[in-house]
């Protein structure tokens, strides 16, 4: 059982699959805990990407914490009217999905004083191997140098999520681990978890370690 802090942010290079994985974690983290909720902080792209999954969080009763444009065609840089709630409210625990790269950890800049004196925070770097621009492990910790540069929070942890879509395979997964520990190496960030869809979980949870099943979401962007 993956045990969660106050606070968990969620950054990565575009492409990454980092929203589709904040989801995950988001109703992971419900299970075991009761007030638990998900915020977009993307002031890149300012919308809820997974806008379609708004009736599905609230069911389970996570609350959203997004944009006022989200799932609109207002294309305004905007960040929730709620904010501060993500720090203030100590008994809500909170997945944060963060715009991505450099540019959309800059919307972390009002959260960031409160999250660094609290000290109760986890910032995870999705990474995978089969996005253009971090094929390699060295652009790869690039990338998360220039995120954590701006956005002031250093990265605890890596989250491999290299995959091929439909078309990824068991044998997609396990070919990207020396990917992840060379990235780990390189860094010094332990890689925390390695995700796939949870079609395959069963079929590979014996030979690849740290698996973190995902339901796949219809409409991730």
């Amino acid at each position: 059982m993956f045990r969660y802090k106050h606070i968990t942010l969620i950054c990565g290079h575009y492409g990454s699959g980092k929203t589709n994985v904040a989801l995950n974690m988001a109703m992971d983290l419900k299970k075991q805990h009761g007030n638990t909720a998900l915020a977009d902080l993307d002031i890149v792209n300012p919308y809820f990407r997974t806008a379609d999954s708004r009736q599905m969080l609230e069911s389970l009763g996570i609350r959203l914490i997004c944009s006022d444009y989200a799932a609109s065609n207002v294309d305004l840089p905007s960040l929730p009217q709620d904010i501060y709630a993500i720090t203030e409210l100590k008994e809500m625990k909170t997945v944060i999905d963060i715009g991505g790269d450099d540019r959309g950890a800059l919307a972390l800049g009002r959260l960031r004083d409160a999250i660094k004196t609290e000290g109760d925070y986890d910032m995870f770097i999705v990474v995978n191997r089969y996005r253009p621009l971090t094929r390699g492990a060295e652009q790869t910790v690039d990338v998360i140098r220039e995120i954590e540069q701006a956005c002031g929070i250093a990265a605890t942890g890596l989250i491999n999520n290299s995959n091929l879509g439909e078309a990824t395979t068991i044998q997609t997964v396990a070919d990207s681990i020396k990917y992840a520990e060379e990235i780990s190496s390189l860094s010094g960030l332990p890689v925390v978890m390695t995700t796939l869809d949870e079609k395959l979980f069963s079929e590979c949870s014996e030979t690849v370690p740290g698996l973190f099943p995902l339901k796949l979401q219809d409409k991730i962007i």
